[in-house]
């Protein structure tokens, strides 16, 4: 076997610090970018750490024993993603999802949910927060999680059969343990939980119908489960166009056993197309980033654990804005807002459309790890 070589490329230095505007009208949470696309959702990446080594997000051959990890000192603190979330709310933010990494892996995580969810939109009402967790350490977490003020959980599980799991997550980590999270989760009120499977042609596709079937089959309706087309996201993880398996070839494979209907969209710049079963016992999502592309109406911003900000999941390119929260001469959270302001009205990234173009392939020679900005 040919040996893959490993991109050099650290996205982690690559970051501009954003301009702050000396004139700026004050944020009126209908700011749009240069496609017209408000921004209402802020996903925070709390740690670059994982204790699985999924191939499509933090294969083993990268991500060893002598991979440097941010230290510490570098991770914005509680306090620090805790202001600039309120002033994304200033924008327009009304929802904050918590990922990694595994944001599981950080200390004392429960503290800073506490301090979100305490934060109000400009008309006072509450975000919705959630997390995003590969549920490892959920079931003993559970409950102090919903006390700190989580409302919903995703849980990423890409097999229901322990050998096929086990290889996934290529740490020999047992399914068995993530369905005991999902149980306590669910037991503690974080639902609706959603269940997120990757499905990678040729190694766990099979996984499909047993998957549906179960969770069609457990928790009352608690849990929805989405299938997530195999993505092109980083340049570590050797995505490969033939074992993408396409979403329209998923929910046809369910629907030869379980009668599905389609669904409307829960909510503006949902990024899954939802299919609801026939006899009223839940619903399955599917997410085709890669064969149905819904840049149209994405909007998401995505602030990695050290403070960069990137305005797309394959973007390569992020703006610093830990250096302007920590910047001695002290901006105000409106100058902060006026700087992150530019950034989005400025924003055109729209690359699952351009993918397989000049540009496209452009733009893939350099995207950021998902590991990195969280899914």
């Amino acid at each position: 076997m040919a040996e893959r070589s490993i991109p050099l490329i650290d996205h982690r230095q690559a970051a501009a610090r954003p301009a702050v505007p000396r004139d700026a009208p004050a944020p009126d949470g209908l700011m749009t970018d240069r496609r017209g696309r408000l921004l209402r959702d802020l996903r925070i990446s709390v740690t670059d750490r994982c204790n699985f080594r999924c191939s499509y997000c933090m294969p083993k051959e990268v991500f060893d024993k002598d991979h440097r990890f941010l230290p510490h000192a570098e991770l914005l603190s509680f306090e620090e993603i805790t202001r600039l979330a309120r002033v994304f709310t200033l924008h327009g933010v009304r929802k904050l999802r918590l990922t990694g990494g595994e944001p599981l892996l950080r200390k004392n995580l429960e503290i800073l949910i506490g301090q979100l969810s305490q934060l109000r939109t400009p008309d006072g009402e509450p975000l919705d927060l959630t997390l995003t967790t590969n549920a490892s350490l959920l079931a003993r977490k559970a409950q102090a999680l919903k006390d700190a003020g989580l409302q919903r959980i995703t849980v990423s599980l890409d097999a229901l059969d322990d050998a096929v799991f086990r290889r996934m997550n290529d740490v020999d980590f047992p399914v068995a343990e993530v369905l005991e999270g999902i149980e306590a989760a669910a037991k503690v009120g974080l639902a609706p939980i959603k269940v997120n499977m990757v499905v990678k042609r040729g190694t766990n596709d099979q996984e499909i119908v047993p998957m549906a079937r179960f969770f069609r089959d457990n928790f009352g309706g608690a849990v929805v489960l989405r299938f997530i087309e195999y993505m092109d996201v980083g340049i570590t993880n050797g995505w490969r166009m033939d074992e993408v398996l396409p979403s329209a070839q998923v929910v046809a494979r369910i629907h030869e056993h379980f009668a599905l209907r389609a669904l409307e969209a829960s909510a503006p710049g949902e990024t899954a197309e939802r299919w609801g079963y026939e006899d009223g016992r839940g619903e399955v999502g599917v997410i085709s980033s890669v064969t149905q592309a819904f840049c149209g109406d994405c909007n998401r911003a995505r602030l990695s654990t050290e403070g960069k900000l990137y305005l797309c999941l394959f973007g390569h390119r992020g703006h610093d804005l830990r250096t302007l929260i920590r910047d001695p001469a002290g901006y105000t959270d409106l100058q902060i807002a006026a700087a992150i302001g530019q950034v989005w009205q400025g924003r055109d990234d729209r690359y699952s459309e351009l993918r397989g173009s000049a540009a496209g392939e452009l733009a893939a020679a350099a995207k950021v790890e998902m590991s990195y900005i969280g899914g």
